[in-house]
């Protein structure tokens, strides 16, 4: 089973990589979900919106097909509605204070030798660690 997780985590790990590439060759922009999610949602993107509909369409129908065809996913994330919103929430504005996400600063930006992608991605990674030793040993939510 882990050899299997190791793989699939590979194979995404490619494809976002692979991802990132062609949208910075093709749009000569850095793939960032969140500065692409954020110009949706405070209408910065009035001339590109269908491209970004259409790449925020695939973040989410890309997956759940594949988990479909492959008849399901087995995860460890909490069965806890309130706990997996308020999660989203702090991911969300945690996104708009550093001025980036995972796939900017952390798969964009550290391939580029970014310092500043570098920083983000070091603090974003601590900031998680602390928070799922807090919510899961302190609270017991998780």
């Amino acid at each position: 089973m882990i050899q299997e997780a190791w793989i699939w985590g590979l194979v995404g790990g490619l494809l976002i990589g692979s991802a990132a590439a062609l949208f910075l060759l093709v749009n000569g922009r850095i793939m960032g979900a969140s500065g692409i999610l954020g110009g949706l949602v405070d209408g910065s993107a009035k001339g590109t919106s269908a491209e970004k509909i259409a790449f925020i369409a695939g973040l989410v129908i890309v997956p759940a097909v594949i988990a479909l065809a492959m008849g399901g996913v087995k995860t460890n994330i909490t069965s806890n509605p309130i706990v997996i919103i308020a999660a989203g929430l702090l991911v969300g504005v945690g996104t708009r204070l550093a001025n980036g996400c995972t796939s900017g600063h952390g798969v964009c930006g550290i391939s580029r030798l970014s310092l500043r992608g570098i920083v983000a991605t070091v603090f974003y990674l601590l900031g998680g660690g602390l928070m799922m030793v807090f919510f899961r040993h302190v609270l017991g939510v998780i």
